[in-house]
C-alpha cells in the first residue's frame, strides 16, 4: 500500500484500517525507511522553513526567526530525534505488552508506534506556517485515540485494559517528548554559538571531507549515541529475523538501553544508600520525615529517597535525591548538549547554567514563593531542594554541603555490558 493511501486510512478509518496494519509482514527498515523517514523529514522541513526562513511575528518585536545555522542543527536532530522516539516507544509498547494482558511482538508493537504518530506528522506540516502551530497541537492529540485503538489490535491486550495501557505508554511518550526538547535547546545554542559544520557533508559534495567531532565534545556525544543506536536497530532487525522470542526480547532491552543508557544500561543504586545521604538537619531547619523507594519497569527502574525539614515555624525544605538509572543516558546527553539559559517574569527567575561540569536549575520567586534548586551529579543523579521561606542562597548552601562528590562517584554504578 502507498505512504498516501496508508495516511488516508489511517486518519478517516483507523478501526478498518488497524486490523489491515496487524495481518502485514512488514520490517523495521520497511516502516523506518519507508514511512517514518518520509513523513518525519518533510515534517521537520516546513518546521525549518517556518521558523528560519519565514519567522514567527511577536507583537510589538516584529519577526522572530531562528538563526540559520541554529536552524539546520535543530532540524538534523529532530530528525534523527524521530528514530529514537519511535524506538524507544515500540520497546516500551511491547515490554508492557503482558502487563496489560497482550502479547509481545517487537513488530507489530514498532508498527503501533510508527502509525500513531502519523497525525503528529502531519500537524508538523502546518510549521511551515508558524501561526498554525496551535491547530497542529490539535490535529497532534489524534494520535492518543489511533494509539488507543491500535493496542488491542495488534498487541492482543483486552478491550477494558485499553485506557490504562495507552495512558502509561503516553506518559512515557511525554517524559521522552520533554527531554529531546531539553536537548533540542541546547543544539539550538550550541549552532547559535557559532559552530559551523562542513555544508559539504550536509549536501554531499565531494569537495568537503567528512566532519568528524571530538568524542568528548557535545555533537561528539551525540554522533556517539547514533552509531549505537544504530547498531541496536541492527540487532532488533536480525533478532526479528530469526523468529526467536527469547532473542527479540533481549535485542528490545539492548535497544532501550542503548537509547535510555547513552550505550548502556543502568540498574539503580539501592534507595538505602541515598536514604544514608539525607541529613538530620539543612538549611537550619530539622527533619520530620523521609523515605526511600526503587519502582519502575526492568530497563526503566529509579531509585529515590524523600526528606521533609522544618521548623515549626513556616520555614519548610523539601530534598529529593534521585538515580534515574535507566534513563540515565538522556540525562548524559541533556549535559553534553551543554544546556543553559534565563527567563525572567514578573514574579520569578529561571536560570540553568553549568557549575563545576554540573548542570544546575534555579527556580528563584521575586514575591516571597518557594524557591527550588535542582543540581545534575555526574550527569544521571538529581538532588532538588524546594523550600517556604527559605533563601535561594540558602538552598544552594544547604545541597552544597551535601556528599555530592560522594553521589558523583557512583554514577558508574550498576552499569550492564
Amino acid at each position: 500500500m502507498g505512504i498516501v493511501e496508508r495516511i488516508k486510512n489511517i486518519l478517516l478509518t483507523p478501526k478498518t484500517e488497524w486490523p489491515v496494519i496487524a495481518g502485514e509482514a512488514s520490517t523495521t527498515g520497511e516502516l523506518l525507511g519507508g514511512y517514518v523517514a518520509p513523513l518525519a523529514g518533510l515534517s521537520v522541513l516546513c518546521g525549518f522553513v517556518g521558523k528560519t526562513l519565514i519567522g514567527v511575528s511577536v507583537p510589538f518585536m516584529g519577526t522572530m526567526r531562528t538563526p540559520f545555522l541554529a536552524g539546520i542543527g535543530i532540524a538534523v536532530f529532530a530528525f534523527v530525534m524521530a528514530f529514537v522516539g519511535i524506538l524507544i516507544l515500540s520497546t516500551v509498547i511491547n515490554v508492557l505488552a503482558p502487563t496489560f494482558g497482550g502479547e509481545k511482538n517487537s513488530t507489530q508493537a514498532l508498527k503501533v508506534a510508527v502509525y500513531a504518530y502519523t497525525p503528529a506528522w502531519i500537524a508538523g506540516f502546518l510549521g511551515i506556517i508558524p501561526a498554525l502551530g496551535l491547530i497542529g497541537v490539535v490535529i497532534s492529540l489524534y494520535g492518543l485515540y489511533l494509539l488507543y485503538l491500535g493496542l488491542p489490535r495488534l498487541m492482543k491486550n483486552p478491550e477494558e485494559k485499553s485506557i490504562g495501557y495507552t495512558a502509561v505508554v503516553v506518559i512515557v511518550a511525554i517524559v521522552v517528548s520533554i527531554l529531546i526538547s531539553i536537548m533540542a535547546t541546547g543544539v539550538a545554542m550550541l549552532f547559535g554559538g557559532g559552530a559551523m559544520m562542513g555544508m559539504g557533508a550536509l549536501g554531499g559534495h565531494e569537495a568537503s571531507p567528512q566532519v568528524t567531532f571530538d568524542k568528548d565534545s557535545p555533537m561528539g556525544k551525540l554522533e556517539e549515541f547514533g552509531k549505537r543506536m544504530e547498531q541496536a536497530g541492527k540487532k532488533m532487525e536480525a533478532a526479528e529475523k530469526s523468529g526467536d522470542p527469547k532473542a527479540q526480547m533481549q535485542a528490545a532491552m539492548e535497544g532501550l538501553g542503548a537509547a535510555l543508557g547513552g550505550g548502556k544500561r543502568y540498574e539503580p543504586v539501592d534507595p538505602a544508600q541515598l536514604k544514608a545521604m539525607v541529613p538530620e538537619s539543612l538549611a537550619g531547619l530539622r527533619r520530620n520525615s523521609v523515605a526511600s523507594e526503587k519502582g519502575g519497569m526492568a530497563g526503566l527502574q529509579m531509585s529515590q529517597a524523600d526528606a521533609s525539614f522544618t521548623d515549626g515555624a513556616g520555614k519548610h525544605v523539601d530534598l529529593r535525591i534521585q538515580d534515574t538509572g535507566g534513563a540515565a543516558g538522556l540525562m548524559g546527553l541533556a549535559a553534553w548538549a551543554n544546556v543553559q539559559g534565563e527567563k525572567e517574569t514578573d514574579s520569578r527567575i529561571e536560570r540553568t547554567t553549568r557549575e563545576g561540569g554540573r548542570m544546575v536549575h534555579e527556580e528563584i520567586s521575586k514575591k516571597g514563593g518557594p524557591n527550588e534548586l535542582t543540581v545534575v551529579v555526574g550527569e544521571r543523579f538529581i538532588v532538588t531542594a524546594r523550600g517556604d521561606g527559605v533563601p535561594i542562597e540558602t538552598l544552594r548552601s544547604a545541597v552544597g554541603s551535601l556528599d555530592l562528590a560522594g553521589l558523583e562517584a557512583k554514577k558508574e554504578a550498576g552499569a550492564v555490558k
